[in-house]
């Protein structure tokens, strides 16, 4: 697959996490948009409203996110070159129509959806390959931190792969797939790279814990154990992760409050993980005692709260240091980092609220509209940096 040579010597395609953050950004909306209509009845879709909204955030924004940043910098982290333009933009050929078949098919047909996720899938699988290329040419001798940023990305191929088979064979695969891709992928990978830039960034010179992430790990398996054989019954180790995540971030002693916005979204996004397990803790149980319906209330937590933060995070710091402006916040950067946090709040009200048997739809769409006018506002602000290459003020 090959661009024009105009796309070719274009600004946008300059660096790898330009066109990676504008697709992923762009799927955001679309995605949440189509979803909202679905979910209140005004499309049918061709798969279930449910799937279609936790696979394309899953795979048509989060993970392309990831490959923005990690394109970027994980080449730094392992200390070998920089990822060759053909190969960055080869996987995003992949993506981009990839992302096209997916939404198109879950509106007109199952079978040019299909036919999306297995491009996705296959640009998954190359990316990872490239990155596990980077690991094996590695000259370090401590691999600690970019191991577990690759073994998080084999899992999220693995779920990936087990989505696919639930949606064309069996449909009980796709439960333990969004398990799977939720803990050990979105959330194992947005940890090992938040430990060990959080505290760079903030200069906290801590020691690093080297057993953290393993027992991390370990924990976050036997809750997808758990609720495979179980569904709610993994309480007690989301009790368990709550504090030593808990335990490990005071241990960081991170200056928060910190005057720097750039670093306080990074900091409250690490503060929303032992809040998520331990939300998650309680309405596990809860639903597990009366069957009370949370509406995932565990899982968004975390993902708003954690993955989601930091991603806006991470992402505007990415983009504006690798457009020549100063790495500093502006009233943009803070209204759009404290937005973060409505988006966050209002979506724990609404599982709430459906939890206490309240009339949660008007919620819902209030939660859906907060969250595109997120991700609208940032691409008014940013787009501008990664598609031209304009300074911010311009």
């Amino acid at each position: 697959m090959k661009f024009s040579e105009d796309a070719e010597n274009s600004y946008f395609f300059s660096q790898p996490h330009q066109p990676f953050f504008v697709l992923a950004f762009i799927n955001a909306v679309v995605i949440m948009f189509i979803f909202l209509l679905a979910y209140n009845g005004k499309i049918n879709l061709a798969i279930p409203p449910s799937d279609f909204h936790a696979y394309g955030l899953a795979y048509l924004m989060f993970t392309p996110a990831f490959f923005a940043f990690l394109f970027t910098t994980f080449p730094r982290f392992s200390s070998t070159p920089v990822i060759e333009k053909k190969s960055y933009m080869r996987i995003f050929s992949f993506y981009y129509i990839g992302s096209v078949l997916f939404i198109l098919g879950s509106i007109v047909s199952p079978i040019l959806s299909v036919s999306g996720m297995l491009i996705l899938l296959a640009g998954h699988l190359l990316g990872i390959l490239i990155l596990k290329n980077r690991y094996m040419l590695s000259p370090m001798e401590d691999k600690h931190d970019i191991f577990w940023i690759l073994l998080a990305m084999v899992f999220g191929l693995v779920a990936h792969f087990l989505f696919i088979i639930g949606e064309l064979f069996v449909e009980s695969f796709i439960g333990f797939s969004m398990e799977v891709s939720v803990y050990l992928y979105l959330f194992l990978l947005a940890f090992s790279v938040a430990q060990r830039m959080v505290p760079f960034f903030s200069h906290c010179m801590v020691e690093r814990n080297d057993t953290l992430l393993r027992n991390v790990f370990l924990l976050l398996g036997l809750h997808i154990l758990l609720e495979g054989i179980v569904t709610n019954s993994s309480f007690i180790v989301d009790l368990i992760l709550a504090y030593i995540i808990a335990k490990e971030l005071f241990r960081w002693q991170l200056p928060f409050p910190n005057p720097n916005p750039m670093l306080w979204i990074l900091h409250l996004a690490l503060y929303w993980i032992p809040v998520a397990f331990l939300f998650g803790a309680m309405s596990n149980f809860i639903t597990l005692i009366n069957g009370t319906d949370f509406l995932f209330l565990d899982i968004h937590i975390l993902m708003l709260g954690f993955v989601f933060t930091i991603l806006i995070g991470f992402g505007t710091r990415v983009t504006i240091g690798h457009s020549g402006n100063m790495m500093q916040a502006g009233l943009w950067e803070k209204i759009l980092f404290n937005w973060t946090q409505v988006v966050v709040i209002i979506r724990l009200f609404t599982s709430m609220m459906a939890a206490l048997g309240y009339n949660f739809l008007v919620l819902f769409d209030i939660s859906v509209t907060v969250w595109l006018l997120m991700f609208i506002l940032w691409a008014i602000r940013f787009f501008k940096l990664l598609i031209f290459g304009k300074k911010l003020g311009e």
